[in-house]
């Protein structure tokens, strides 16, 4: 049973930094993809970021230049560093994950896994 658990979400002034992680568990597979995304209040779910192979990061236009994705595959664990945030941040955000490689166009409903996700609030 894969388990996905968020950490790190908390509320920040704008121009401050947070680091959300994500450690997974219970994975079958050797090679899986994982990604972050964000819901803000009254909007829909959107991707922020995933890592495709040779490290390509394709990241979402508001979140570019600003958010930082990063994976230590032995641990399991995800990351994304979130500098210069922005009121626009303020969403939850989620940790999602499903078998095999990541692709370009990888999007939440093909995510098999997916975590209670971490809050985020900017002021």
């Amino acid at each position: 049973h894969v388990q996905l658990v968020e950490s790190g979400g908390g509320s920040v002034q704008a121009g401050g930094s947070l680091r959300l992680s994500c450690v997974a568990s219970g994975y079958t597979n050797s090679r899986n993809c994982m990604g972050w995304f964000r819901q803000a209040p009254g909007k829909e779910r959107e991707r922020v970021a995933h890592i495709v192979a040779n490290g390509v990061t394709p990241y979402a236009e508001s979140v570019k230049g600003r958010f930082t994705i990063s994976q230590d595959i032995a641990k399991n664990t995800l990351y994304l560093q979130m500098d210069s945030l922005d009121t626009r941040d303020t969403a939850i955000y989620y940790c999602a994950a499903r078998a095999g490689i990541c692709i370009r166009d990888d999007h939440w409903s093909r995510m098999k896994y997916k975590g209670q996700g971490t809050q985020v609030t900017v002021s």
